[in-house]
């Protein structure tokens, strides 16, 4: 239940969990399930509980420049990058990112959620993702009907029925779409049979995190939060910032949480601790709170003014961040495709689609359901090429790598090899970059694009002892030759997309690069100019050996430490292709199974 901040004063829990995003708020959920237990949840975000702004699909981005809704992390400019870096957005407030993200639900490709346990932790595999997702999802399967008109058989799909996150396909998907989708095979992307056994090669149509009997958004919030406010045991804290968790070091040198400062009201607060702390605030967060806490690489503490009490080489290393660029075509104006650019055009418009709504139609009934994962064989002759310069870059440099790096580039290079999905596609109806500025009355259609497999690592890292001075965030984009290529290929494929009809026929003239793009190197710095995150961050808390330069065990232990678990996306160890949030419910669950069980 939401508390007050002096409900938490003078009071011990059992297990203070620190971020209510994705992640936290579905481990605290699931925690306070023992009635003997207390969880206390500190989110830094206002609550948003039955906010409509929130619930509300389509139009998606509306709400990442939105203070109260969003983070905007500033980026370190790299010199891969040629041009400004947009703000990296996150979510804020209960449900953190899953409330403001693009609400694809997919698993990842098989192989590699296995890669987590080959990286040297057992049990954490694509068997044990599927068995905990199921425990997450409620799937609404479409009519036969629907099935018939999309070319699926969902009876093949082996989803969970019974839990409590709505996942089902949005109640209007155009005719538009199944015209693009038709181009997208013709372009030479075959149909993904498997997409929800755990091969997304193809294109299919994605399921959303989507409640089809409110038609609105499915996500932690009404999921977990809002079936259990009445759990005496569970308090809730909102706009409560973590500054460091508290601890004392034994006589071995092992630190133990004995509670967590905060911010709130502009006071600063301590909430004490029984048994366990767990960090859930996030790649970009969760690093910085582990360091504020004297745990992390010695002479970034030394430099930040913060005395080490865990020496930790690999928080804030390892980051690994999918890339996205956008290329847009503006469509002609017979078009038969309705797209969201008529709310940047026509205000009034959103008045109209929230009454459509009501009775299940209208732009807010529409959700991002083409999606595309493309092996570079698929996309390009120069694939084996590609993959044999990568394979020398990385030899050359293989003695400057620590042991865990070199083991994750051996399967990032298999991965290109093997035929794994290096780039992606999700469409979008409507223009959803605006440095080329749209001609008003026009619509436009995206396709944004993603690079999957990043060899380039970035860094966060504190800046000083002042919780409320942001981490450096540098992606280190394009520090290797590779990625450029990778993805320079991709954008060249997705351009020839359009000469495919029946999507040729909609399209009016490319608008995203636009004509004047046309050699390889004008494409490349295209890239470099215009491309930013894919807001799916990875890598920074690692899940790995410490002699590999871990940060958690197989168990979410932080090394050196008594009861300190981080729990979030940045304890994935080599990043996956596909959109994440089904797996940070995954990483959710397993945390609270683990603790459940004493481990």
């Amino acid at each position: 239940m939401l508390v007050k901040v002096d409900d938490v004063m003078n009071k011990a829990f059992d297990y203070v969990v620190i971020g209510g995003g994705n992640a936290g708020l579905t481990l605290a959920a699931r925690l306070s399930e023992d009635p003997a237990v207390s969880v206390l949840l500190l989110e830094a975000g206002a609550a948003h509980i039955n906010d409509p702004e929130v619930l509300r699909v389509g139009f998606f981005g509306r709400l990442f420049m939105q203070k109260d809704y969003a983070y905007a992390y500033k980026i370190t400019t790299h010199s891969g990058v040629t041009g400004a870096m947009r703000p990296w957005f996150r979510g804020k407030g209960l449900g953190g990112s899953a409330g403001i993200n693009f609400m694809v639900w997919m698993p990842p490709p098989r192989e590699e959620l296995d890669d987590f346990e080959r990286l040297g932790n057992p049990g954490w595999n694509f068997a044990d993702w599927k068995r905990l997702t199921k425990k997450i999802e409620h799937f609404y399967p479409p009519s036969k009907e629907r099935q018939e008109a999309l070319q699926i058989n969902c009876n093949e799909w082996d989803l969970g029925r019974e839990g409590p996150l709505p996942i089902a396909y949005p109640a209007t998907i155009p005719e538009g779409e199944h015209k693009i989708r038709e181009s997208i095979i013709k372009a030479g992307i075959p149909p993904a049979v498997d997409a929800y056994k755990g091969n997304p090669r193809g294109v299919f149509w994605a399921l959303n995190t989507y409640d089809p009997n409110t038609n609105t958004r499915a996500y932690p919030g009404s999921a977990f939060l809002d079936p259990i406010m009445h759990r005496p045991n569970f308090s809730v804290l909102v706009e409560a910032r973590v500054n460091r968790i508290l601890s004392k070091t034994g006589e071995d040198g092992t630190v133990t949480a004995t509670g967590v400062e905060f911010d709130h009201g502009g006071e600063t607060r301590v909430a004490n601790v029984m048994k366990e702390v767990v960090v859930s605030a996030g790649t970009l967060e969760s690093p910085h709170v582990l360091e504020l806490s004297g745990i992390g690489k010695r002479d970034v503490l030394e430099k930040a003014g913060i005395p080490l009490k865990v020496e930790l080489p690999g928080v804030g290393e390892n980051m690994q961040d999918r890339m996205l660029i956008a290329v847009s075509w503006e469509l002609r104006d017979d078009a038969n495709l309705e797209t969201w650019d008529v709310f940047r055009d026509k205000p009034e418009m959103i008045a109209k689609h929230a009454e459509l709504h009501a009775n299940g139609e209208g732009l807010f009934t529409v959700g991002l359901v083409n999606a595309v994962f493309a092996p570079l064989k698929t996309i390009t002759p120069k694939a084996q090429e590609i993959y044999e310069e990568a394979k020398a870059e990385i030899q050359q440099k293989l003695d400057a790598f620590h042991p865990g790096l070199q083991e994750q580039y051996k399967y990032q290079l298999d991965r290109i090899l093997n035929g794994a999905p290096e780039g992606e596609i999700l469409v979008f109806p409507g223009l959803s970059v605006f440095y080329n500025p749209p001609t008003p009355g026009k619509k436009y259609l995206t396709f944004a694009v993603a690079l999957n497999h990043p060899f380039s690592r970035g860094t966060i890292h504190s800046l000083s002892n002042d919780p409320n001075q942001d981490p450096e965030f540098d992606p280190h984009y394009f520090e290797y030759d590779v990625d450029l290529e990778i993805y320079t290929e991709v954008v060249r494929f997705v351009r020839k997309i359009a000469d495919h009809s029946p999507l040729k026929d909609l399209v009016a003239k490319e608008h995203n690069p636009g004509p004047d793009c046309q050699t390889d190197e004008q494409v490349k710095e295209w890239v470099k100019t215009r491309c930013s995150t894919m807001w799916h961050t990875a890598g920074v808390c690692g899940m790995l050996p410490k002699e590999k330069n871990g940060v958690v065990d197989p168990q979410l232990k932080v090394y050196g430490t008594n009861n300190i678990r981080v729990a979030d996306m940045s304890i994935v160890p080599l990043l996956f292709a596909g959109h994440p949030s089904s797996t940070v419910y995954y990483i959710a669950e397993k945390a609270a199974e683990i603790i459940k069980n004493g481990k």
